[in-house]
């Protein structure tokens, strides 16, 4: 009896009504099919779904929480904008944490969190072949995520899960310009498969060096910021989905 109890507590609950539909419109902001303040029609996304209200709200809810979308007073849930302001908030933050984490981590020692950087790496060039663009941005949410694990800094690693979602949006808007302009998939991953050759070889100025070029400056906006010397205004309004380096 003991030991079936304990495998009941083992046993995974499949996913319920609720996450089945946040993860479907979760995938829907990240592939860029809903842009950035694009409504989120519940007569619409129903139909679509197949279930009913409530679950329905109940998933945006969970979406809201994590940052995708915002619920505006007489105008319902909309997918999240970024503003200049913060893509740059964002990206400098992100960018001093991976430069310190390449600084305290980089020849890597420990082999385990180089397969962690592959794995990922891996998961990317899966998503490119599938052309599932939700997917890779997730894959190289978590390819950056192991980057700054090479340090074994527990503060660093938490301070960068608390951006996940913002940068799954700055990352999902990228993505989403670079592809429309000049990089497809394939490219996109290969641009991080030469980033972690560059880590293996174990020179960390060289890896910084492709940070600096792969990092912010391969967001909007990011060239302004250098040569205006100093951050946009905030509150400026404008989407980071617009032509990059």
């Amino acid at each position: 009896m003991a030991s079936q109890a304990a495998s009941d507590r083992d046993r995974l609950n499949p996913p319920s009504l609720v996450q089945l539909a946040a993860g479907a419109m979760r995938k829907m902001i990240l592939s860029g099919e809903l842009g950035p303040g694009d409504r989120l029609i519940e007569l619409v996304l129903t139909e679509r779904l197949g279930i009913s209200r409530p679950p329905l709200r109940e998933a945006m809810r969970l979406l809201e929480q994590e940052g995708l979308i915002v619920v505006q007073p007489r105008r319902g849930a909309v997918v999240a904008t970024l503003t200049d302001r913060d893509v740059y908030e964002i990206l400098t933050l992100r960018s001093a944490l991976e430069r310190t984490a390449v600084e305290l981590g980089v020849p890597v020692r420990t082999p385990a969190r180089m397969r962690a950087c592959r794995d990922a790496l891996e998961r990317m060039a899966e998503a490119a072949r599938a052309a599932d663009r939700a997917a890779l941005v997730e894959a190289g949410y978590a390819f950056h995520a192991s980057i700054v694990a090479l340090a074994g800094h527990r503060r660093i690693d938490e301070i960068y899960a608390s951006l996940h979602r913002q940068l799954l949006l700055c990352m999902a808007r990228n993505l989403y310009v670079r592809e429309r302009y000049y990089e497809d998939l394939e490219s996109h991953v290969a641009r991080h498969r030469y980033l972690l050759e560059l880590i293996e070889a174990g020179d960390p100025q060289a890896v910084l060096d492709e940070l600096a070029v792969h990092g912010e400056r391969s967001f909007s906006g990011a060239d302004e910021m250098r040569a205006g010397g100093g951050a946009p205004e905030a509150g400026g309004g404008a989407e980071a989905d617009r032509a990059v380096r």
